[in-house]
């Protein structure tokens, strides 16, 4: 599997990272934790080294999971693992918060669930408008210096707010949300990255199952999966998002021979300095994982694919709808 090297840091992982937001099982209907288990694990027999999770994934469940899964297997220090700070709850209420004492409580309760001495990827949740980026900043630094991890990111942040956080720290990646449906980030995060030598680790790759090959309109989400509250699962988008994906489909198989999810992950690939996290809770859902690597998507293609989404998507519509209150509650 394609290799790469986390901005400066010098921490090397898979191109290929797994994403456990399902995995911890709040905001998608539930967990199996034997199930996220095997998946964790074959994973890493694929060839997947890096594990991006995150303390609000089910509220540490996400973590506790990850942990169990490398210790039982001895896979440690074989993998990378990226998990997040910044984000707090209350009464199952998230909210934004990088306070310093609150990021000392995260990473000592990270590094606990996670049944491990040290972070190979600790990234900011999402920007705390309400604390100074550089503050945070100076304190994640310092936990780098004391060795709890070795590389800093950011998630979900600005050009502008990522240069407020590099006066005071160095910063290796970024964590936006990218995809062949969502493609925002282009036109100021993803250069900025390029042009500061920071890795893009894109979540949702394959926007939350629309590019997976495997969705339908007869689809029925319950409890509370997000998808509920997604406008992109709501008609008429739905049927928007849906025709795109259908004529994705046979590009992929006629130009390529490869899957949708396969075309949707290496498109991810194919734009820069990008890593591709990909969610699974199965092991079998990690099948196409070969079929990603040695290739790309030519040029025509490219074109190809803009054009099938500008006459499909006639009313594309942002991933905002998952950004957490901008404020904190009284505590």
């Amino acid at each position: 599997m394609e290799q790469t090297t986390i901005g400066s840091s010098g921490v090397k992982t898979s191109r290929i990272g797994l994403g456990t937001w399902a995995i911890g099982g709040w905001m998608w209907g539930g967990t199996d934790e034997a199930q996220s288990i095997a998946a964790i694990q074959a994973a890493v027999e694929r060839g997947v080294t890096l594990i991006d999770t995150a303390p609000v994934y089910g509220f540490g469940r996400s973590e506790e999971i990850v942990g169990k899964a490398l210790d039982q297997a001895g896979l440690r220090r074989k993998v990378q693992i990226a998990t997040k700070c910044g984000l707090n709850w209350k009464d199952g209420q998230v909210f934004r918060d990088s306070r310093p004492d609150r990021l000392r409580r995260e990473v000592e309760e990270s590094l606990r669930r996670l049944r491990t001495d040290y972070i190979d990827l600790y990234q900011v949740h999402w920007p705390d408008l309400e604390t100074p980026f550089e503050e945070t900043a100076e304190t994640l630094e310092a936990l780098r210096r004391e060795g709890k991890v070795k590389a800093l990111g950011v998630s979900n942040y600005s050009p502008a707010q990522m240069d407020a956080f590099r006066s005071a720290a160095q910063l290796d990646s970024v964590q936006p949300p990218y995809n062949l449906f969502e493609r925002e980030i282009d036109a100021d995060v993803l250069p900025y990255a390029k042009s500061n030598g920071l890795s893009v680790l894109c979540y949702g790759s394959l926007c939350r199952g629309l590019l997976s090959g495997g969705m339908t309109a007869d689809r029925v989400f319950e409890g509370d999966d997000l998808r509920r509250y997604d406008p992109k699962f709501q008609q008429p988008r739905f049927e928007q998002y849906l025709a795109a994906a259908a004529e994705l489909e046979d590009l992929a198989k006629d130009r390529f021979g490869k899957s949708l999810l396969a075309l949707a992950v290496r498109w991810v690939l194919d734009q820069g300095p990008t890593i591709a996290l990909w969610g699974a809770r199965r092991p079998d859902q990690l099948d196409p994982a070969a079929d990603v690597d040695g290739w790309s998507i030519d040029e025509a293609s490219k074109k190809d694919i803009d054009a099938i989404l500008a006459r499909c998507v006639t009313d594309p519509v942002s991933p905002a709808f998952m950004a957490p209150p901008e404020k904190r509650p009284a505590l």
